[in-house]
């Protein structure tokens, strides 16, 4: 009988042990507070995972984004939460690289009109920064842009990069209600209407950020099925 017993209660250490790690694969923090990207995020993720914001954990602080390049800006901010508050966790930078514009704004796509000296609020900044475009795309019959993506994922102790792109082109006036940032501007390839006018399940499923987040996802179910 004690035999059996204590071969019981292995069992049930093991199988806690193994909850355990299950769920803490499932919860992941994403290194923004920013509701537009979460709210994606979190539906491109669906159930599957439990997607923690900056906020959730306590963390108030503007993280940098110092580097030159997607990677270098997301791997910055998934390395801070690392090594401030110990989660495993994954970031992003994302952008809109336009081929006549050399790549602009590229990594200042969030900061253009202030980089261009434009004055902004937290309401107006992305207004601000389709004005700037289309001021700099005037006259110019090269329209090709593409929405570009880097996700930088620390997953216990290790480094991942997980990139996704969209290709596309930028039209002359603003259309559509949905998306934020350059999403009344931008039509992909494939589409007559803007990611604003698409909607989010069509944007969802087709967007740069889908892309990598789908890779991202698809290493997570590997990670777990191991």
């Amino acid at each position: 009988m004690t035999q059996k017993t204590k071969k019981s209660t292995n069992f049930t250490t093991r199988n806690d042990n193994s909850n355990k790690r299950k769920r803490k694969m499932k919860t992941l923090v994403f290194a923004s507070n920013n509701a537009h990207k979460l709210e994606e995020i979190r539906a491109i993720l669906g159930d599957k995972y439990e997607v923690k914001s900056l906020k959730d954990i306590g963390c108030e602080v503007d993280i940098p984004e110092t580097g030159t390049t997607f990677r270098e800006n997301a791997l910055q901010k998934a390395r801070y939460v690392k090594k401030h508050f110990g989660f495993d966790c994954f970031a992003d930078d994302s952008g809109l690289q336009v081929e006549a514009l050399g790549g602009e704004p590229g990594v200042y796509s969030a900061r253009f009109a202030m980089k261009n000296g434009r004055q902004v609020t937290a309401d107006s900044k992305d207004d601000v920064n389709m004005d700037v475009l289309l001021e700099k795309l005037a006259g110019k019959e090269n329209r090709k842009a593409c929405f570009r993506t880097s996700v930088a994922l620390i997953y216990e102790g290790e480094e991942h990069f997980f990139d996704g792109i969209v290709n596309g082109r930028i039209i002359d006036e603003k259309r559509g209600n949905g998306g934020f940032g350059y999403d009344p501007l931008f039509v992909p390839e494939g589409y007559d209407k803007t990611f604003a006018e698409l909607g989010n399940e069509v944007k969802n499923g087709i967007s740069h950020r889908a892309r990598a987040v789908a890779q991202l996802a698809a290493f997570l179910k590997a990670e777990s099925g191991k």
